[in-house]
């Protein structure tokens, strides 16, 4: 019987040695300026030294009032070209790929005297500052400022590219009609919520050609909110636009407490992945190697995305090969 975890896996002419990713986790170990650190070189190069196949940066911030928190990386000046370069190249040299995420966190952003900005005037709860409503000049700024992080991912030499449309930040709410209110083109309707992204996508494409990747919250937990099924719909666009793999994690756009548990957010990257027809990744609480093979080997999603794990285990992929006798 072949194993499928340590089995690699192609999309465009990028190879992965292997189905395990690093998923995106902000460390907040940078400073004002976003530039890459000693931590940084150490903290992932050591996972590229345990062999993940892909490693996903924490997310670049594609506008320094975008911050998801204090010590995030950035990617919105040319500045950030060279640290980034560096850290790419000693992660490839231990054979893994390397992954950008690329996001702003919106109305969730951590900066303090500046203005949040989100779709419409809704704080994320009560305790939370009110957002401005973006204009059509916000929009536009927006989508130019994830063009030229795409370029400078590409200066640097990534091998993928993922555009964040997850856990409440800025694109998730755009998405979502929880957060969502407007009555121009850029709301409504589910397409006017898609709107933005489609726009995003097509821009970015425009300058990045390599393997390209969509984080999504593939529910949002709320009676009101996008579910499952939305996201089917979502998904259908996206592998329109020519993306390659939906990175499927949940919830973050309302403050509701979600039950997690094993495997709890795989169903929606099967769904996706089967009813749709685009590869998906699947991430939630994925912890031993034999989990990750049953995933696979049932076909409920192409690579498996590790975050906690593989943050206390560094050889995390050693420990899954002697699981599964590889």
């Amino acid at each position: 019987m072949t194993n499928k975890l340590f089995s690699t896996f192609k999309i465009k002419n990028t190879e992965f040695k292997n189905r395990i990713v690093m998923s995106p986790m902000s460390m907040h170990s940078s400073d004002e300026e976003g530039e890459v650190k000693n931590f940084h070189l150490t903290h992932y190069t050591s996972r590229a030294l345990g062999q993940a196949g892909l490693i996903f940066l924490e997310t670049l911030i594609v506008d320094p009032d975008g911050l998801v928190g204090p010590g995030d990386l950035g990617i919105w000046d040319d500045k950030h070209v060279k640290g980034l370069s560096e850290l790419v190249e000693q992660i490839q040299s231990f054979g893994s790929k390397v992954g950008a995420q690329i996001g702003h966190a919106g109305r969730l952003a951590k900066k303090e005297g500046v203005d949040l900005i989100a779709p419409s005037a809704i704080p994320f709860n009560e305790d939370k500052k009110t957002p401005l409503e973006m204009n059509k000049e916000d929009i536009n700024c927006l989508i130019s400022e994830y063009k030229e992080a795409a370029q400078r991912a590409k200066e640097a030499n990534f091998d993928v590219l993922e555009i964040h449309c997850a856990h409440g930040y800025l694109l998730n709410e755009f998405l979502s009609p929880l957060s969502n209110h407007r009555n121009d083109e850029y709301g409504g309707s589910f397409e006017k919520r898609y709107r933005i992204i489609k726009e995003i996508i097509d821009t970015v494409k425009e300058v990045w050609q390599g393997p390209l990747f969509v984080r999504i919250s593939a529910t949002d937990y709320h009676k009101d909110g996008n579910t499952n099924e939305t996201y089917i719909e979502y998904a259908k666009l996206m592998k329109e636009q020519g993306i390659d793999l939906i990175d499927c994690s949940s919830g973050g756009i309302a403050p509701v407490k979600v039950d997690s548990y094993p495997n709890y957010q795989v169903p929606a990257a099967d769904k996706i992945k089967n009813v749709v027809g685009v590869p998906t990744g699947a991430v939630g609480l994925i912890t031993t190697g034999r989990q990750a093979e049953e995933i696979l080997k049932n076909n409920r999603a192409d690579l498996i995305f590790v975050g906690r794990e593989i943050l206390k285990n560094p050889f995390w992929p050693r420990q899954a090969a002697e699981e599964l006798n590889v």
